[in-house]
């Protein structure tokens, strides 16, 4: 039997099978027996690919962004109106069928923006070239989700695509680790107090094929949570939600999609009238976790105009390295200006995280 049958019977067994608290163990093992089968499926498939030589967008810039949506939301023109490149535009669905990439300048960043093909369900499963769109979005920095005022109500199909795919929209990697060891069972730890028995942590963990383990955990993980860690092969990804066409609809109705959308924080756009696209700029450049350096040369003015771009996170080290190889070998200390330090001019290390803005003067050895 291949694994996708397998799959399909055990989705079938979970089905028939009255949920209480008798059944809830085996229930979660099932669960789990499928998240396993569908981890070997997927390793199976890229071999597949591998062997064939799969087609893949090469990342360019300093930051990879993917442009996700069901068709005819105004995917092509919102590209067209922030990169320096054309896609096909027409009234009519699915004029998009290649993945155009394009490059948006903004703060002295350059983002590659990725026009694809629209959505649509099913495509985790290949539907509509699906699993070429997901994978391309699995690997960017950003996904971008365009929906238009009249398809909110899609939100929630691209949604599961995208996690059926195995990618985790504004998540982190659960705090997790695990180490075999050749004797003693399963042994779980964990840092905080927990809402999952551990019998039940120790039932999913053995469909993983883990007999003797080490477990330390460090959040209060659910069973999906736990079956992301050790399937190990999902994408964490941050995304930002876009509404477009808001030109074609009255405040009355805009407050309706707000209140609907509201946790999600959307920015509402209108591409062909070309509202709200320097706040949807400022927001991508967020959501990606860029941030600008602007570096203090001994002699001379900081050039505001063409600051170092890093990510969120970067520290001096990092700096040193995006400017010359030697500079790690020959660092003394770094002078820095900014949010990240406690005065002007504070003498920090190589460990030293940086923020947006911060005025860096490196002072390395001749």
């Amino acid at each position: 039997m291949d694994i996708e049958q397998r799959i399909k019977e055990l989705e079938e067994e979970i089905k028939r099978t009255q949920y209480n608290k008798a059944t809830e163990k085996h229930i979660l093992r099932l669960k789990a027996r499928i998240a396993y089968l569908k981890k070997e499926l997927e390793e199976r498939r890229k071999k597949q690919k591998s062997q064939r030589g799969g087609k893949g967008i090469k990342k360019s810039g300093d930051a990879m962004v993917s442009l996700i949506g069901p068709p005819s939301v105004g995917k092509s023109l919102l590209f067209n109106k922030l990169t320096n490149a054309k896609s096909d535009v027409a009234e009519y669905a699915f004029t998009t069928l290649e993945v155009y990439p394009g490059i948006l300048k903004h703060k002295g960043a350059e983002i590659q923006l990725l026009d694809m093909p629209g959505l649509i369900e099913g495509a985790s499963l290949g539907r509509g070239k699906g699993r070429e769109i997901l994978g391309i979005a699995r690997n960017s920095d950003l996904i971008l989700i365009l929906l238009d005022v009249f398809t909110v109500e899609l939100l929630d199909m691209i949604l599961k695509e995208l996690y059926n795919f195995g990618i985790r929209i504004n998540q982190k990697p659960p705090r997790i680790s695990i180490k075999r060891k050749d004797r003693g069972g399963i042994n779980i730890a964990s840092t905080v107090p927990l809402s999952m028995e551990e019998e039940s942590i120790a039932a999913i963990v053995r469909e993983f094929g883990y007999i003797n383990a080490d477990i330390l955990i460090k959040e209060d993980i659910n069973a999906e949570r736990l079956m992301d860690f050790l399937a190990g092969n999902r994408a964490y990804v941050p995304a930002l939600l876009v509404v477009n066409k808001i030109d074609l609809i009255d405040d009355e109705t805009l407050e309706e999609i707000e209140k609907i959308l509201g946790l999600w924080n959307p920015v509402f756009i209108s591409a062909k009238e070309e509202l709200g696209l320097d706040k949807l700029k400022d927001e991508i450049f967020r959501a990606a976790q860029l941030i600008r350096i602007y570096l203090k040369p001994q002699s001379g003015k900081i050039d505001y105009d063409a600051p170092l771009i890093l990510k969120k996170g970067a520290t001096i080290e990092d700096i040193c390295r995006a400017l010359h190889r030697d500079f790690v070998k020959k660092f003394r200390y770094a002078m820095v200006w900014g949010k990240s330090v406690k005065f002007p001019g504070q003498h920090v290390g190589l460990e030293h995280k940086v923020e947006d803005e911060d005025i860096v003067r490196l002072v390395i050895r001749r």
